[in-house]
């Protein structure tokens, strides 16, 4: 027999004295990273930023969230690995430090995941795009943005699609209701799910295609490869890299399908023009001296136009050995030994090294450690947004490496580690050397414990 459970009595309403209440105060961590916030100025510049996207007088109804606490709790996700907009609106709420560096009390409500939604909304992304320069202008003022020597790189990002709900783009049928078609006509029982599949793996001409194929809730997306070989819904995060500091000067969300060499020129020619918003007093002939890419980059028409530019351009030819120069023209083949002299040069083979080490890197943080593999979100625009404030945060950690030796949340952890290891190993140090002095088993153990 199962005891019942006794019904709990309501708990009526009691006071709590509010100065009794756990104080918000924000870790050391991000104790540092207001500071260098308040230093450059952030939220005077925010405000003048998003000053066009909100209302001159309060109408009526809630009253709307700073901009600056918006983007600081994107700097949470960033810094916490926090994939989701919802993941970062609860870990705002439950956490006093992240309360504290977000200037709210314990007795104040944070924003909601859906309050994220509607200010991304609200933003453009020439709004994004000043924000993401704003650090950028902090980065030269600290002699971290050189502008000189860039490079370029994608990645993957996994769409927030699947490709069960594939539609075929002339018939709207989806994709299985487009297989069982084919096997009632090829003679094969449509009812009989083992033999479908059974089917679907041996039918001539069995291809996917983005021209065929598309998925109706996120119709951006494109079919492709994800970074561990699966085929799946995917989109191109590009990075575009200053190869002496390793600060991203641009970042965007580009389809999946797209070619990596198509329209470079002018991509790079809009980082050269970010560049010269934030370094006005540098001379333009001496930015964007020289880009620097995989063998994806290289297509003969791109690679001229850089070099017209005056651009020199250290990227490998993959079709080198079949190439047949006596078919190109003159201008051609001087195109060809331009590039092909500057990827030989110990210069050009310093900077294709700088390459993987700044871009690669720049990925790792943003998506793997930053939480932006795998989209939450919907719609390139959105995805090119929240990518954008993921590099911003990116080169502000670079910035709070250079100023204060931390850049991120566990490398402060694992500095107070060493901290306590250097404290334990002396304290060890000063108990032997006392005369007559020696250590009873339990001290050894709880020293030989906290030095570990």
């Amino acid at each position: 027999m199962f005891a019942r459970r006794k019904k709990q009595e309501k708990q009526s309403e009691f006071w709590v004295v509010g100065s009794r209440l756990p104080r918000a105060t924000p870790s050391r961590f991000y104790e540092l990273v207001e500071r260098t916030l308040q230093e450059m100025e952030f939220a005077d510049k925010v405000w003048a930023l998003c000053r066009p996207a909100y209302a001159a007088e309060a109408k009526g109804g809630r009253p709307g969230i700073d901009p600056v606490v918006y983007l600081k709790m994107l700097m949470v996700g960033f810094f916490e690995d926090l994939p989701s907009e919802r993941a970062i609106a609860s870990r705002c709420a439950a956490a006093l430090s992240v309360r504290g560096f977000l200037g709210y009390d314990l007795c104040e409500a944070t924003p909601d995941h859906s309050s994220l939604s509607v200010i991304r909304d609200r933003l453009g992304v020439e709004i994004y795009q000043g924000i993401f320069e704003l650090i950028l202008a902090a980065l030269r003022a600290h002699g971290l943005l050189k502008g000189r020597h860039l490079g370029i790189d994608s990645s993957v990002l996994e769409a927030n699609a699947s490709l069960r709900s594939l539609t075929k783009r002339n018939t709207e049928e989806s994709y299985w209701d487009y297989v069982r078609r084919l096997a009632a006509e090829a003679g094969v029982d449509p009812q009989d799910q083992n033999a479908v599949r059974r089917f679907d793996k041996q039918r001539p001409g069995r291809k996917t295609s983005n021209q065929e194929w598309v998925n109706p809730h996120e119709p951006e997306a494109r079919i492709g490869k994800t970074k561990d070989g699966a085929t799946d819904m995917i989109y191109k995060p590009e990075h575009v890299v200053d190869l002496e500091s390793g600060a991203i000067v641009a970042a965007e969300v580009r389809p999946g399908d797209a070619a990596d060499s198509a329209e470079l020129p002018a991509r790079m020619v809009e980082a050269g023009v970010t560049l010269e918003r934030v370094m006005p007093g540098v001379a333009v002939a001496k930015l964007v001296q020289s880009v620097t890419g995989d063998k994806g980059y290289f297509a003969l028409a791109e690679i001229g136009e850089l070099q017209a530019l005056g651009i020199r351009t250290v990227v490998s030819d993959p079709q080198a050995a079949q190439r047949r120069r006596d078919k190109l023209g003159k201008a051609e083949r001087a195109v060809l030994s331009r590039a092909q002299r500057a990827v030989g040069s110990e210069s050009g083979k310093q900077l294709l090294r700088r390459r993987g080490q700044h871009i690669e890197r720049s990925f790792e943080h943003l998506l793997d450690e930053g939480g932006l593999r795998q989209a939450t979100l919907r719609g390139r625009e959105n995805l090119s947004k929240r990518h954008k404030v993921g590099a911003a945060c990116y080169n502000l950690s670079q910035l709070l490496r250079r100023v204060h030796g931390i850049g991120t949340p566990r490398q402060w952890l694992a500095a107070k580690k060493s901290q306590l290891e250097v404290l334990c190993a002396c304290l060890w140090a000063l108990l032997r050397a006392l005369p007559g002095r020696k250590l009873h088993s339990r001290e050894s153990t709880q020293l030989s414990r906290l030095s570990a």
